[in-house]
């Protein structure tokens, strides 16, 4: 049985992107050569990519015509893709599920082989965690104040525990009284750091069955 494991980057006030679809600009205020070796390494042990429909078509376009490392791996790993509305996918190696997310993951989950990533995608990833399918939840935490955007992790009717720890820290960023008040965009420029993290569901929490 292969694990479930979400992994995005996000904003100290809990967005992955801002308030237009595909704002991440933000992300290249912590990328570099060791995000971009721990990138790597996660994306060789990946069997299996999970996206909405969102995701997908922002990553296919982008990553389709890339060149480097990172997209050939991302070119060639496996990809599922859950859309009601898609026709086809053009992504090589993506395969389009039109039915029930749960279900597909569930399944997914007994097969042999490398565990199952989801990149983005916060709405699936939200159905999905509601109904206790994501077994691990990495975070790449920037040292943003985004100010607004689409959060990550969506309002839900019931508390979900997790237990965090640290999975690895590039590197580290501490803001001053005189940082603070020059607000956020000033943080902007300095922030070059990222701090990536692992949870996991607590042992014996209560896992409800909830309405995507």
């Amino acid at each position: 049985m292969r694990k479930v494991i979400m992994w995005n980057m996000m904003t100290l006030d809990g967005f992955f992107e801002g308030p237009t679809s595909w704002e991440i600009d933000w992300h290249e205020y912590v990328w570099g050569e060791e995000l971009e070796q721990l990138s790597l390494a996660q994306l060789k042990s990946v069997g299996l990519l999970l996206f909405g429909r969102v995701t997908y078509q922002g990553m296919a376009a982008y990553w389709s015509s890339a060149t480097g490392e990172i997209a050939e791996l991302m070119n060639t790993i496996p990809k599922v893709v859950f859309s009601r509305t898609l026709e086809r996918t053009d992504w090589p190696n993506t395969r389009l599920v039109k039915g029930s997310a749960e279900e597909e993951v569930t399944r997914l989950k007994q097969e042999a082989g490398q565990d199952v990533f989801i990149f983005g995608s916060a709405n699936l990833a939200s159905t999905l965690s509601r109904r206790g399918l994501i077994d691990e939840y990495r975070l790449g935490l920037n040292p943003l104040i985004l100010g607004g955007g689409n959060p990550l992790f969506k309002p839900s009717p019931a508390r979900m525990k997790r237990s965090m720890g640290v999975l690895h820290q590039v590197s580290s960023l501490t803001l001053g009284g005189a940082d603070r008040a020059r607000g956020w965009n000033d943080q902007k420029r300095r922030a070059s750091s990222a701090s990536c993290a692992t949870a996991t569901p607590r042992r014996g929490a209560a896992r409800r069955r909830l309405p995507p």
